[in-house]
């Protein structure tokens, strides 16, 4: 699927050009990247977009920078927009995907005895929010079960919307502890038929897999651009419907880029996502975002998709061979964070190991997702996240790694 606008870096047969890619990418001959999960790897032009903002600072001003890329800045929400499937009007920057998510929580005008429904593996920052609503405002969270197999049990979800008719449903797509896809269209549908409002953080699915808001019918979505979407740091952003914008949805602490001031005792929410947005902006960072959901979208997000899971399915599998490790993933459907336990080894002394070797990883512990590792009965594990730039041979130096690792030594 290719145009003339399409990028280099996708063949007239759809298939990635991964040398090309990686040309794209100055980390990938650094190190063994597997840690999207965490940062993705920034690829050229994004690098470039925000260097050449900050020189521009530099020269003539910040102010005045961003006067001068008032155009290009305005594309950070219509390439958001694209990559979502809404208009722009619907996207607002924020500093991260926990920014966008309390932001998006403020606007909420929760009273005691209100029920938020959730999961058992949404987010730990989100999680705690929602114990923090209830231990100031008296707020209930009400978590639905698992399946036996994993992933929530979205027909036992519906029966917990129809006897609470909670305040909110939220939904993590993709938890950060482990390879799990929640069926978030599925949880959607609900909500739709009962007119309860639902947020998704897809902190860990934008970039990874095509996202459509209309398909999975979500009145707001969460997400940073710095992992798999391989944005800067320090950016992420929120969505908010218009059934939202049209019900007067608002930020606690509203500001005077949101709102305008237009009487003494009075101001007027500005009619876009635009009113959960604050005055100042990294512009850097904002052109950075732009461009690295421009990247994904010319590499092309359904071939991102196909490729990205099946190396993590891969590695998974291998992983899972080893004597002394214990793959943890369980789902019904499994993206491209890896997660495993190892037998003789203390967290710390595990990770350094792989540093060692130039393979870039993440840790999770308990207190990262209580509800999971406690059914897991796990402490700690190692997390891996490949991405589309990364090789089978690298997935073939990390299994080694591994297995030399759990195979070579045991903590004494």
């Amino acid at each position: 699927m290719r145009d003339d606008n399409s990028a280099s870096v996708i063949s007239t047969e759809s298939l990635l050009d991964i040398a090309a890619l990686r040309a794209d990418t100055p980390g990938a001959e650094q190190v063994v990247h597997f840690n999207n999960a965490g940062c993705g790897l920034l690829a050229a032009p994004v690098l470039a977009a925000m260097v050449e903002h900050l020189q521009l600072e530099a020269s003539i001003g910040g102010y005045e920078a961003a006067a001068a890329r008032a155009e290009q800045v305005r594309g950070f929400y219509t390439e958001l927009a694209a990559l979502i499937n809404c208009a722009p009007g619907n996207i607002a920057f924020a500093g991260s995907a926990t920014h966008a998510f309390s932001t998006a929580l403020s606007a909420i005008p929760f009273e005691a005895g209100d029920v938020i429904l959730t999961t058992r593996n949404d987010f730990i920052s989100n999680q705690i929010a929602f114990l923090s609503l209830g231990k100031r405002l008296g707020v209930r969270v009400v978590h639905a079960p698992d399946l036996p197999e994993g992933g929530v049990d979205v027909a036992a979800m519906a029966r917990l919307m129809r006897e609470h008719r909670p305040r909110l449903v939220a939904a993590t797509h993709i938890p950060t502890n482990s390879g799990l896809v929640q069926p978030v269209a599925e949880i959607g549908r609900h909500c739709r038929e009962l007119g309860l409002l639902y947020l998704v953080d897809a902190c860990q699915s934008v970039g990874q897999y095509p996202i459509d808001v209309a398909e999975i019918g979500c009145d707001l979505l969460t997400a940073t651009c710095r992992k798999f979407l391989r944005g800067p740091r320090g950016s992420g952003f929120l969505y908010v419907s218009d059934r939202v914008l049209r019900e007067g949805y608002e930020p606690l602490f509203i500001d005077m880029y949101g709102a305008r001031w237009v009487a003494p005792d009075r101001y007027q929410p500005v009619e876009t996502a635009a009113r959960f947005e604050d005055w100042e902006f990294p512009y850097a960072i904002v052109l950075g975002c732009a461009a690295a959901a421009r990247y994904a979208r010319q590499v092309g997000m359904d071939a991102i998709a196909r490729r990205t899971p099946a190396l993590a399915a891969g590695l998974r599998d291998r992983l899972a061979g080893l004597p002394g490790v214990r793959v943890l993933d369980r789902g019904r459907r499994l993206g491209a964070l890896v997660t495993f336990a190892v037998d003789g080894w203390e967290a710390e002394p595990f990770k350094a190991a792989m540093d060692a070797r130039r393979i870039n990883s993440a840790l999770s512990f308990r207190h990262f997702a209580q509800f999971d590792f406690g059914d897991k009965d796990v402490d700690w594990c190692l997390r891996l996240s490949p991405h589309y730039y990364n090789t089978e041979q690298e997935v073939d130096q990390v299994v080694e790694a591994v297995a030399d690792l759990v195979t070579g030594r045991r903590a004494p």
